[in-house]
């Protein structure tokens, strides 16, 4: 602009107004008294009197700027001049004080953009500021982040710290630690009060007095030093010290202080540009409150919301006048928020918000007219940053007023259309941390959020089962619990109501951004979201393990919600104007999106792999199914270790030469910013994408007509790119026969909602689960007070000191559980209500679709993102969870339905062969369906799913145990038994009933939930073939073997540690890898009992030729088993006796009754011929000692046969002392075996023959050799070479390829070496 004067012109974008040239036509346009008024009006001075009219001086545009002049004139230039430069008395450094990010610091920290903000990354890091002060009283405020170790104060410069001390651990330095409660100077005491993230930490120093205090949110917490030293060279500097991940933001004095005391902030604020600022704003708002009625010659008062501009010239000509001044201050930090966000927050406040919206849009109507474009853009983003910080850090009250004052007003300034245009382009995902609009902090303070008041009677409930409400609960319930529970639910219910006038304002601002109708004159606010947002995940989802650039998860959970209901309120509205499409409630992601590229997953894995891989080897198919061709060079481009700039245009490279650069050389530390200030500039990322443009007609197309794809960045594409138009799919391109030709909703919902699915995985779920820690608190405390209390009752009144000390801990656990009570019921209004429940449950049924529309397009499903599977699994576990026991997950709609396709999606998909990505997906099938087939509901839901599903499934699980996770195969088969086995119908073990569960929620602590179902389908199979049982078996029998083994060789070790003098601690891992191998030892079993119970003759009927080596090998397991856990004052007793941490589930009970289980099967319930072979394997195997047997049942040595069994010594292990597990007709039956088996080893002694050692065979030296290898002639006994020939086609001894075995005679062999001779 020119420069002040009588011939000033203002030169706009869209007009032109000058004073010069024209004036007599100007100042004609309305009478030169009316002017005159009316200028006095809009320029008199708000702290002087008005002057009369007769005695005041004429005033026109000609002398308009010299009136302004002296309306704007401050007597303070040569203070502020001197001030300027930095020579303040009591104060040397920079007039712009800022943290020392050069010199004065210590360990490594991560500074903001703005240096104000600061985040540790080591163990204890030291930064101090630029400023020092030595005379007079000083202030700066720290906006405290994070709630973390910090020592804030002062410090002079001779101050030496290090990693382990800080501020306040040396002389000379003094700070306050709101963490431990603390204050510091060498030594420390108690002092002031916690401080939580959001609180303002005033730090005051008086050099004239030689006192030190501090406040916290404008309450003093008194004085905590004194004396301090002062004189020549003692000099002060802001200083803190903070632990890792640990943050604050400064303010000096660059932004108006939050709670002033009195004293002069370091950093003085621009007063001489308040006044003027003040001063124009006046003028502004009277310009506003004013209308010339030219006709009548008068002035008319108007409403600033009535108000209206009409292209007057008298009143543009005033507004530049005004801004040709007021422009520049809107550019200042401290102006923007001292004046101009005070005056629009005063906007809000007078009126509804359709009033505010209006003068809102009229003000910045003006600021985009009368401003440059620079000048206007500094404007609104100093603006946003002020609303945003003030948003953040607000203190919680009752009504919440704060929250909902900021929010009405950023609503106000985002609909307006250009300025929403701008902030979504420049200012919201790249300057600001713009989700923290959609956070709702959870106040730590109770008393000062008012939750005491909104909840007067406090109320916990008792833990309950996750799988549904307990019913028990309520009917346990007095009627004072229950009017309790009815109060406390009714206070809940008004703080929810409060807590939803809050999201519904955040709803309204993500509405605005998704609007998808403003595109006049450039491009709509959905579409810049979309890539601003699409940006937004890939930061998170490249930086997860990099804490500091995260997006904090509680923001992660808030922002979900908030952005499923603006989603789903678009997609209705669209579905409502188009009837072809579908509701929100039926929603899913085309599969056609994985494959196309139009939706950049980043580096994110898919379910075969690698893209770059998928794309080379299952390029025919796309081109089949999809009619989408991949560009050669792409497919040459692409490498295993670099799947996302292959795909990136030689064009979009070209662009971005800093980037590259950066990439091969030394990296800037990046500035993170999540939890320090919000406002801080973001290090520029690279961003890959896979936008794809079609270039031929949309479908119908011929087998010749394929579509040939060209990458696109997600900056470059356009709203056809997305959207589609008459010849262009758009994002749908590419789509498979299978899928409809009908848009299910506008594309880019499509992408949005693919968005929130990812967010969910990104760290939702994770904080989903953290929260539940709330509710885990109640609990316990509400566990130790019912103890408490039941104490109190039962001791003695003469005890008075006991008494004493068990009143005082009752008042500790009520005062602790009423605070946590009321935490708990802000937890569930913001995280854990019925409509939060329905959104996560929303969730997982758009994953369920998006799963089953994608298995139908066969081996594309591949392209699939893996985690839709994981949120799919996630989303079902914390709504079964983590949302009880206020809601089950019983009452959301199609319940059933949703387990049953939830089901058909585990049994199907855990052993697909598509899925080839990373171990964890495969894993997290694995265990999810382990986990599912534990409870009854969704047992049964397995049971629904159609039946070639079911055989499918099984046929999985008894595939063979190599080369797959074979330890929760096995848990699955352990859990579809549990319930029927021998002494199997326990949910804890015997010996673990009086200690406290760690989670009783636990799958493996379930009420057992047998399947007759899939174990007869398991029957069916194992008969099916005559090599399904046996090689299914062997890696049982294998893993079996292995798992004890591993388990014996432990305890040996456990055991050898234990008994050492210096008593070496145990490595916890060890003992719990120990615990691991005994409790698959224990499964295995139990799947062998399973097998042998339902198909007994693979084992019994010898007529099938694996039946004897399998029974042999298990004969030999069982009798290891049986000797190494019962010998008398062995291993196994004393390491059970030591009774160490982890090795809790370790006990003769799991074991010796999966064995017994095994036994019974074989010589009591089998056929007569089956009992008869099991018993003569058993007995011919070198290692069965009838005494492990009669150790079952408590006896030292075997009965004399035809006598009744002696009672059971009580100091042994017995079967018989487990009555309350074990029927009286298990135990008839092990009494049975035991007889059977001692009757039978006394014939089988009695008819036994002495063979030499040269007939034995030279592997296991127990049997006979009966078996000769072909072609190289060794030998060795049937059961050795058919368990060898299970895993391996080798000789024992030379290595040779055995092609065949025949059976062998010693005698016919003899005689026929005789007959040759």
């Amino acid at each position: 602009m020119a420069s002040k004067g009588a011939g000033m012109a203002f030169s706009q974008k869209s007009h032109r107004l000058t004073s010069d040239a024209e004036k007599s036509r100007v100042t004609g346009i309305v009478h030169e008294k009316l002017l005159d008024d009316y200028l006095h009006r809009i320029f008199s001075s708000t702290d002087r009197a008005p002057t009369a009219a007769t005695s005041r001086k004429l005033l026109n545009f000609q002398n308009l700027p010299e009136h302004l002049d002296q309306l704007l004139h401050v007597d303070e230039e040569a203070e502020e001049e001197e001030e300027s430069q930095g020579k303040v008395e009591g104060r040397l450094g920079p007039s712009t004080v800022v943290l020392d990010h050069t010199g004065g610091f210590e360990g490594l920290l991560l500074v903001d953009d703005d240096l104000l903000g600061v985040i540790g990354h080591s163990n204890f890091g030291t930064i101090r500021s630029t400023t020092c002060v030595y005379k007079g009283k000083w202030v700066y405020e720290v906006l405290i982040s994070s709630q973390g170790l910090m020592q804030i104060g002062w410090c002079t410069i001779n101050c030496r710290f290090n990693q382990e001390e800080g501020v306040g651990d040396t002389h000379n330095s003094y700070a306050y630690d709101g963490n431990r409660v603390r204050k510091w100077n060498v030594t420390t005491t108690n002092y002031g009060k916690a401080w939580a993230a959001g609180d303002i930490v005033s730090c005051l120093i008086d050099l004239d007095e030689g006192t030190l205090s501090f406040c916290l949110n404008g309450v003093s917490l008194g004085t905590a030093f004194e004396n301090l030293s002062r004189g020549l060279g003692m000099a002060y500097f802001p200083a803190i010290s903070l632990s890792f991940k640990e943050s604050v933001a400064f303010n000096f004095g660059s932004r108006p202080l939050r709670y002033p005391v009195g004293y002069r902030p370091l950093q003085d604020p621009p007063s001489a540009d308040l006044v003027r600022a003040q001063e124009l704003l006046g003028c502004f708002q009277a310009v506003l409150s004013v209308e010339l009625d030219p006709v009548q010659g008068r002035l008319v008062e108007k409403e600033s919301s009535e108000w209206q501009l009409q292209g007057q010239p008298t009143v543009l000509l005033t507004l530049a006048h005004i801004f040709h001044r007021f422009a520049p201050l809107l550019r200042k930090v401290y102006l923007v928020e001292a004046v101009l966000m005070s005056f629009l927050l005063g906007v809000v406040e007078a009126g509804t918000p359709a009033q505010a919206q209006s003068v809102v849009h009229q003000v910045l109507d003006l600021l985009w007219l009368f401003m440059e474009d620079y000048e206007m853009q500094d404007c609104l983003k100093q603006l946003m940053m002020s609303l945003l910080r003030l948003y953040r850090f607000s203190p919680i009250v009752p009504d919440l007023g704060l929250q909902i004052r900021y929010l009405r007003l950023t609503i106000a300034i985002l609909s307006h259309e250009k300025s929403r245009k701008f902030l979504l382009s420049h200012v919201l995902f790249d300057v600001l941390r713009s989700v923290v609009f959609f956070y709702i902090k959870s106040p730590l303070r109770v008393e000062e959020a008012g939750l005491q008041e909104l909840i007067p009677t406090t109320w916990w409930p008792h833990r309950s089962s996750r799988e549904g409400k307990d019913s028990k609960e309520v009917k346990d319930e007095t009627s004072e619990e229950r009017l309790r529970r009815r109060a406390y639910e009714r206070g809940c219910q008004r703080l929810k109501k409060r807590i939803e006038v809050v999201e519904e304002l955040q709803v309204q601002i993500l509405k605005l951004l998704l609007n998808n109708q403003d595109d006049n004159g450039g491009e709509a606010s959905r579409y810049i979201f979309l890539t601003k947002f699409r940006k937004f995940l890939q930061e998170n989802a490249s930086s997860r393990g990099n804490m500091p650039m995260l997006c904090p998860p509680e923001y992660m959970v808030c922002f979900l919600h908030r952005l499923i209901s603006a989603l789903r309120y678009y997609w209705d509205e669209y579905k409502a104007s188009n009837p072809c499409a579908t509701f929100s409630d039926e929603a899913y992601i085309p599969p056609q999106v994985f494959y196309n590229g139009k939706v950049d997953y980043f580096d994110l894995q898919r379910l075969g792999g690698l893209l770059s891989h998928l794309r080379k080897t299952l390029k025919d198919d796309l081109a089949s199914k999809a009619n989408i061709l991949i560009d050669p060079l792409e497919l040459q481009a692409a490498t295993m270790d670099d799947l996302d700039e292959d795909e990136e245009p030689a064009p979009a490279a070209a662009q971005r030469p800093m980037q590259a650069l950066a990439m091969g050389g030394a990296l800037p530390l990046p500035r993170p910013s999540w939890l320090s200030s919000p406002t801080l500039g973001r290090a520029n990322r690279f961003l890959s994408t896979a936008a794809v443009s079609l270039m031929t007609p949309r479908r119908p197309l011929s087998t010749s007509e394929k579509v040939k794809v060209r990458t696109l960045s997600a900056e470059q594409r356009t709203r056809e790119d997305i959207e589609g138009s008459q010849w262009n799919e758009g994002l749908l391109v590419g789509r498979p026969p299978e899928e409809p030709e009908q848009p299910l909703t506008e594309n880019s919902l499509l992408e949005v909602l693919d968005g929130a699915i990812m967010m969910y995985n990104l760290s939702v779920h994770q904080q989903l689960g953290k929260m539940v820690g709330v509710s885990d608190d109640v609990n316990e405390y509400a566990m130790a007070l019912r103890d408490t209390e039941d104490k109190l009752r039962r001791c003695p009144k003469r005890r008075k000191d006991i008494l004493a000390e068990l009143t005082k801990s009752q008042k500790v656990f009520s005062e602790k559980l009423d605070h946590l009570s009321r935490r708990l019921a802000w937890v569930h209004a913001t995280v854990y209500s019925q409509e939060k429940m329905q959104d996560i449950y929303w969730l997982l049924r758009v994953c369920l679709r998006t799963i089953e529309h994608g298995d139908r397009t066969g081996p594309l499903f591949a392209f699939m993102p893996e985690f839709y599977l994981s949120v799919a699994i996630n989303s079902y576990s914390a709504l079964k969870n983590y949302f009880g026991p206020v809601h089950s997950m019983e009452e959301l709609p199609g319940y059933e339905e949703t387990l049953t396709r939830l089901a058909a999606i585990l049994a199907k998909h855990f052993a697909d062969t598509r899925i080839v990505g990373t171990a964890d997906i495969r894993d997290s099938l694995m265990q999810a369906l382990a986990s599912y087939v534990c409870y009854p509901n969704s047992l049964r839901a397995v049971e629904r799913i159609p039946e070639e599903q079911r055989i499918a499934m099984v046929r999985s699980l008894l595939a063979p145990y190599e080369q797959r996770p074979w330890a929760q195969t096995n848990w699955i088969l352990v859990r579809l038994w549990r319930g029927c086995g021998f002494g199997y119908r326990y949910t804890r073990l015997p010996h673990l009933l009086k200690t406290k569960p760690e989670d009783a929620n636990l799958p493996s602590l379930q009420k057992p939930c047998p399947s007759t179902l899939l174990q007869q389908h398991m029957a069916d199979l194992l008969r099916e073939g005559p090599d399904v049982a046996p090689s299914f078996l062997n890696s049982v029998l294998n893993q079996l073997n292995w798992a004890f083994s591993e388990f014996i060789g432990m305890i040996q070790e456990i055991q050898q540690a234990a008994e050492r003098l210096e008593r070496n601690f145990v490595d916890s891992r060890q003992l719990k890898v120990c615990a691991t191998c005994f409790d698959l030892s224990v499964s295995l079993l139990r799947v062998l009992e399973m097998t042998i119970t339902l198909v007994p003759e693979i084992f019994l009927d010898w007529a099938q030729p694996t039946s004897e080596m399998l029974l042999r090998r298990l004969a030999q397991l069982l009798n290891q088993v049986l000797n190494r856990v019962t010998a008398e004052r062995n291993l196994f007793d004393r390491v059970v006796t030591l009774r160490l941490p982890g090795l809790e589930s370790v006990d003769h009970y799991p074991i010796l009754v999966a064995v017994t289980g095994i036994l019974v099967r074989l010589l009591v319930h089998g056929p007569a011929s089956g009992t008869e072979r099991a018993t003569s394997v058993l007995l011919a195997d070198p290692c069965f000692q009838l005494r492990s047997i009669c150790y079952l049942l408590g006896q030292p040595e075997p009965p004399t046969p035809g006598t009744a069994l002696p009672a059971p010594d009580q100091k042994r292990f017995s079967l018989q002392s487990y009555t309350d597990y074990i029927s009286v007709e298990e135990l008839a039956q092990v009494e049975q075996m035991l007889a059977h088996l001692t009757s039978a080893s006394a014939q089988a002694a009695a008819a036994s023959l002495p063979t030499s050692e040269e007939d034995l065979c030279p592997i296991c030296y127990a049997h006979p050799i009966s078996a000769v290898f072909q072609p190289c002639g060794h030998k060795s006994c049937k059961a050795c070479i058919n368990q060898h020939l299970m895993n391996n086609k080798d000789c024992f001894f030379c290595k040779a390829t055995i092609m065949s075995v025949e059976d062998w005679d010693k005698a016919a062999s003899a005689s026929a070496t005789s007959s040759a001779a």
